[in-house]
């Protein structure tokens, strides 16, 4: 296996403590919405990875929801939730920012058949996170090295 993922809900209760203490992770991945209420829940997660006796190196951080995009309008982007949240919050904190997911339906409507969008090769959100990806990838690394 190359990497195990565990989706952690936000917080910083017992099992993310339990997690963190109980083996050894490369690292975390800080995933949230654009609006202020999501990221004040989000730095007390970055912060608590960040703590003497978990020490988590944070791989960086991803917007969900960053715009809403209609299917009849692709071009378009509605920034329904507020607009770069998650960037600021990446820079404020000194880490990387891996990038944006709309808020699409097809990225609903394929996990709901089984399909994850990013493995639909005719999608242009594959390609995004794909880049996610390589992004996370490239983290680990680098922080294996160091």
């Amino acid at each position: 296996m190359d990497y195990l993922i565990v989706d952690l809900p936000p917080g910083t209760g017992d099992i993310h403590i339990t997690i963190s203490q109980s083996f050894p992770i490369a690292g975390a991945v800080i995933v949230t919405t654009p609006q202020q209420v999501a990221l004040a829940d989000t730095k007390k997660g970055l912060n608590m990875f960040r703590m003497p006796g978990i020490n988590i190196p944070i791989l960086g951080v991803i917007e969900n929801m960053s715009y809403f995009t209609p299917a009849e309008l692709p071009e378009n982007k509605y920034y329904i939730f507020g607009k770069n949240g998650g960037k600021q919050l990446a820079e404020k904190y000194g880490v990387p920012f891996l990038g944006e997911i709309p808020l699409i339906q097809a990225i609903t409507e394929a996990g709901d058949q089984g399909m994850p969008i990013a493995m639909d090769t005719n999608s242009v959100l594959s390609a995004s996170f794909n880049d996610i990806a390589g992004k996370i990838a490239q983290q680990i690394s680098i922080n294996n090295i160091q």
